[in-house]
């Protein structure tokens, strides 16, 4: 999953010569998928992960594969916009893991904490390698190898999960119309949190590119994977509100430092060492706010709750990467490193004032 933007960038920029349309198009997806994605983790919940995994994934593969024919075939620009949009019943994989995890360790906090803290560092690895690799792939072979590569990994890799009957959460039953779990105590706080988070990262990437190239991105995430490697072998506070205020109010701290080494004129070194320690934030901050979610939704629409999750992140990384290009351009890429920091900043005040309402949210044992 973590190829596909890049591919798509690298693919449509390449024929059609123009970034803003191959931004355009990406953003379209993601905007559709922050739509589409908490229907389908509905019917996730309610008819199981194998069910809905599997064809949704089809349908997603689609039109990856309808995208690809419609650039090598010079097919209007309203078609690209379409045949992205078609990937957005791309199931939650991560937040099915998970749920899975949530399933086989219920009763048992510190086991989950180390499953998910686990879950979190491939994320963070997958999402370091696979621009890499998509890059190389469209450099070395053809621009729509990215593209071709992700979309047969995204379908072998749901077959082998969904093909796991023996971790997959039974279906609950419901006996009457289940409210939306954005109804539940805590979750819009939670949500909000997301939200800005994905502000962070938005913002963080966008300037990181224009200030030394996408390479340097890796930093970050590898210190996050480190980070969350680390976080899993621990056993924090069993307060995971408070915790996740803790995470923030670091975040924050460690944001600053490459905003720090940026307006400085420090070395490209410096700057990089600092993206590293920056990361070290992430992982532990995302993985307390999922156990929040975790804890915060019923049983019986687990997959629905931890997607809202990933939708109000990817909104907030498509808000932070328009504020931070927009303050990259206008104020130049080293003040643009304010962005994510400020974000972040944005995070912890979010959370302390929703403090109170989260502490009202059900708690149930996992």
């Amino acid at each position: 999953m973590g190829m596909f933007s890049v591919s798509a960038v690298i693919m449509i920029a390449g024929s059609r010569g123009s970034y803003a349309l191959a931004g355009a198009v990406t953003a379209t997806g993601l905007a559709a998928t922050a739509v589409v994605a908490p229907f389908t983790a509905r019917l996730v919940d309610r008819y199981g992960q194998a069910r809905v995994a599997v064809p949704a994934t089809a349908l997603a593969v689609l039109g990856s594969l309808a995208l690809v024919l419609c650039v090598y075939v010079d097919a209007p620009a309203w078609t690209l916009f379409a045949a992205y949009a078609a990937t957005a019943t791309t199931p939650n994989t991560g937040g099915m893991s998970r749920a899975r995890w949530a399933h086989l360790h219920r009763g048992d906090p510190a086991a989950l904490h180390t499953a998910n803290s686990f879950e979190q560092a491939a994320d963070e690895l997958c999402f370091m390698l696979g621009p890499v690799l998509a890059a190389t792939l469209c450099g070395a072979l053809f621009p729509e190898a990215g593209t071709l590569v992700g979309a047969a990994l995204l379908m072998t890799g749901v077959l082998v999960f969904a093909a796991q009957r023996a971790t997959e959460p039974p279906v609950t039953p419901r006996t009457k119309a289940a409210a939306s779990p954005l109804r539940t105590p805590g979750m819009p706080a939670l949500l909000a949190v997301f939200l800005a988070t994905g502000a962070v990262f938005g913002s963080l990437e966008v300037v990181s590119i224009a200030h030394a190239g996408g390479a340097i991105l890796a930093l970050q995430a590898a210190g996050s994977c480190v980070a969350g490697l680390v976080y899993g072998s621990l056993r924090p506070a069993r307060d995971v509100r408070l915790r996740l205020l803790l995470c923030l109010a670091g975040m924050t701290a460690l944001m600053s430092l490459p905003l720090l080494a940026a307006t400085g004129s420090a070395a490209l070194p410096v700057l990089a060492l600092c993206l590293l320690i920056a990361g070290a934030a992430t992982a532990p901050t995302m993985v307390t706010g999922m156990t929040l979610i975790q804890r915060a939704t019923p049983p019986e629409q687990l997959n629905e709750g931890m997607t809202l999750a990933v939708t109000a992140l990817l909104g907030g990384i498509a808000a932070g990467a328009a504020a931070g290009g927009w303050l990259a351009e206008h104020a130049g890429t080293a003040t643009g490193y304010a962005a994510p920091m400020s974000a972040a900043a944005l995070a912890l005040l979010v959370a302390a004032a929703g403090r109170r309402s989260v502490n009202r949210a059900p708690v149930q044992a996992r």
